[in-house]
């Protein structure tokens, strides 16, 4: 998971990562890091500033297809959406 700390991920934060994560589901985002980390940054461009909350929280959803994956936040004003993914990490459930 070393990919994580090139996207600011602390040590720490990849523990809590790797701790709270099914194994399989880790194995898949280990093979899957090339996605994953194009996901990540496209959240982190977006201007949303808790992308670790949000990948720690829905690790999952960033094994999506990238441009599936940008679809689904692409539909919101940027600002409003921003502003409210900043304030509420769950709202993600409901994209």
């Amino acid at each position: 998971m070393k990919f994580l700390e090139k996207l600011n991920f602390s040590k720490d934060a990849i523990a809590e990562i790797e701790d709270n994560t099914p194994e399989k589901l880790l194995e898949l985002i280990k093979v899957q890091k090339r996605l994953v980390a194009e996901n990540i940054t496209f959240l982190k461009d977006l201007g949303v500033t808790n992308y670790q909350e949000i990948f720690i929280r829905y690790y999952d959803m960033f094994l999506m297809d990238n441009s599936n994956f940008k679809d689904i936040f692409s539909k919101y004003e940027k600002e409003d959406l921003i502003s409210k993914l900043n304030k509420n990490i769950n709202i993600v459930e409901y994209l």
